[in-house]
């Protein structure tokens, strides 16, 4: 038997996990202090293997939530816990720049991996890194791709007309993945950036034309990479654009900037609960759990 755990922040998307792997779904209750600590309570008994699944968006309070929640599950007899997070924060630091700073992917890999025996997660933002295991150090440390999440999604348009495009050179192997997927042309872009928020984007010539261009890639934060390529397809003539992507970090005023630069429809998975989450991860996490030998 499996306890299947879940957070309120995340519950739509880890129920449709629970009911997929055809185990009951139950919720952790937090309450939330003045002071901005936390109280959980954990529904009981437990089985001796715990799944618990939360997203980790805005990340702070959620580690903590975390590591309360898997010493509580220990303490009342849980022997295995695995964490689905199908967006995992703090890749993206992978290395110092500069004396003094923390590299946050191997210290955060590191804690997460102290309190879990297996950690699933979907594309995460890996740079100077190939596997997911060198960032968490557990045998069961797993990545899946949404490629093939997107490309089903996508299959459901008429997409004869259809060109997709990576915003910059990282996104190439994942786009070129995906037009394999869905017999689709490809172009991808060459980024320039300046600041966080200051970035050039600009495409080889090509025949964007009076095509749909749909902008691929695994994450939005700020938008402006995005935003910038979108300004440099319409100004090749893009009869329209589109955008999806894994994980749509972006705020309300993000989404704004990017609808002004002339994207169409911003879609994303439900690996980050958003008004753009319209792509349902379950049947891949629940494979993924699976293979992992977690059921």
């Amino acid at each position: 038997m499996i306890s299947f755990l879940g957070f309120s922040d995340y519950a739509a998307p880890a129920h449709r996990l629970a009911e997929r792997l055809g185990l009951p779904y139950h919720e952790i209750d937090i309450h939330r202090f003045p002071d901005g600590e936390h109280r959980l309570r954990l529904p009981l008994p437990l089985a001796k293997r715990v799944i618990i699944c939360r997203s980790l968006n805005n990340p702070n309070a959620k580690l903590i939530d975390l590591m309360l929640a898997a010493s509580t599950a220990r303490e009342h007899g849980a022997e295995e816990i695995a964490l689905v997070a199908p967006y995992l924060c703090y890749m993206r630091q992978d290395k110092a720049f500069l004396a003094g700073e923390a590299v946050s992917q191997r210290i955060i890999g590191r804690w997460l991996a102290s309190m879990f025996d297996a950690l699933l997660t979907v594309d995460p933002h890996l740079h100077r890194i190939r596997h997911l295991k060198e960032a968490i150090p557990l045998d069961q440390a797993m990545s899946i791709s949404a490629s093939e999440a997107i490309a089903t999604a996508l299959r459901k348009q008429n997409s004869q007309a259809c060109m997709l495009v990576g915003p910059d050179e990282e996104s190439e192997p994942w786009v070129a993945a995906l037009a394999a997927h869905c017999q689709l042309d490809y172009l991808v872009g060459r980024k320039k950036r300046f600041a966080d928020r200051e970035v050039a984007v600009s495409f080889p010539e090509a025949a964007v034309s009076g095509r749909h261009c749909i902008l691929v890639d695994d994450i939005i934060s700020s938008g402006e990479t995005l935003a910038r390529a979108a300004e440099a397809l319409m100004s090749l003539g893009a009869r329209s654009i589109e955008c999806v992507v894994t994980h749509c970090l972006a705020d309300a005023e993000a989404i704004r900037r990017l609808q002004e630069s002339g994207i169409r429809i911003i879609r994303s998975t439900d690996s980050v609960p958003n008004t753009t989450a319209s792509i349902q991860l379950a049947p891949w996490l629940a494979d993924g759990l699976r293979q992992m030998s977690w059921l």
